[in-house]
């Protein structure tokens, strides 16, 4: 069983040391969704929801968090990132919005929770938005869906 890197021998919470690493290209993709009733997946969807533009609210908050991440997950190294995406994929026939998030670096550690935190974040501000018609809505389903770059290598969940 591998040993956590983020704990030194004594047990203690510890920033992982990247300072030996070399500079690679480093990808992750994210997705999660949220489920609401129709009312509020029609107010998404056509546009009329009283606070606005739903998904364009959703989009750029997705990309503010992927910047924060290591002011909301404590032992993240601060990131250059180049690139951060959110797109959305809609389903009409089960009410829910799907949201996937990519994030790209040149760096010494991987963009995973950069891509994680976007798509929470895009997740929760569509819920923000939408409370006023829903506060019922359920969001899941958040799991990394593809990473590479680094010495671990490529992942995929697919």
């Amino acid at each position: 069983m591998q040993s956590s890197t983020h704990f030194n021998n004594s047990g203690e919470a510890v920033m992982v040391d990247v300072g030996g690493k070399e500079i690679t290209q480093r990808t992750a993709t994210a997705t999660g969704q949220i489920k609401m009733n129709a009312t509020a997946f029609e107010a998404c969807h056509i546009g009329n929801n009283k606070k606005g533009d739903v998904l364009a609210v959703a989009r750029i908050a997705g990309i503010m968090a992927t910047k924060q991440t290591p002011n909301i997950i404590p032992l993240c190294h601060t990131i250059a990132i180049e690139k951060a995406e959110i797109a959305f994929a809609l389903n009409p026939d089960k009410n829910t919005i799907s949201a996937t998030c990519t994030v790209k670096c040149s760096g010494k550690t991987g963009v995973e929770m950069e891509a994680l935190c976007g798509v929470s974040a895009a997740l929760l501000t569509i819920y923000d938005m939408l409370k006023s018609v829903d506060r019922g809505m359920e969001i899941g389903e958040i799991k990394l869906l593809h990473k590479q770059g680094g010495e671990s290598g490529e992942y995929s969940l697919c």
